[in-house]
């Protein structure tokens, strides 16, 4: 099943503004999604740039949103765990939270921010990475869907 996964900042395909990265403010941009299956029990968000030198750079890590979620607000803490349960992985940057499209100068680079409808919770206690996200993930994903935004620098 799919999620359509919505931003009011940028459509699918076109320029994240300068506001969401590194050049700016460097805050989440607002995202909206179809409600997920009746028998999802949470929501992971991941973010990456397939387009970074070396390996696709992971910019954020979401799980354990409440299932009933259907969009996160512009600006969302970077706290680890919020007091919904929600919990933030640790992305490239070496931090919990939302980390900016930052490519070199040169052509732009593509940000997947990919949203799944899990039919668990994830019980883990360290902070996660991307990877071991997508380990937990693993055969308990019953809907997805992804918006891909663009960035570039000078």
């Amino acid at each position: 099943m799919k999620i359509k996964i919505t931003s009011a900042a940028f459509s699918e395909g076109q320029f994240i503004p300068a506001k969401y990265t590194c050049d700016g403010q460097e805050i989440s941009p607002p995202f909206k999604w179809n409600s997920a299956p009746k028998e999802t029990r949470s929501i992971a968000l991941i973010c990456d740039d397939p387009d970074a030198p070396g390996k696709a750079w992971v910019h954020w890590v979401l799980y354990n949103l409440p299932a009933e979620t259907i969009g996160l607000p512009e600006n969302f803490p970077d706290d680890e765990t919020l007091e919904d349960g929600t919990r933030q992985g640790v992305t490239d940057f070496g931090k919990t939270g939302y980390g900016g499209p930052c490519p070199p100068p040169g052509k732009a680079h593509r940000y997947y921010f990919r949203i799944y409808a899990l039919d668990k919770k994830i019980d883990v206690v360290p902070i996660m990475d991307k990877e071991s996200l997508q380990k937990e993930m693993a055969g308990h994903i019953i809907a997805e869907g992804q918006l891909m935004g663009k960035y570039q620098r000078k």
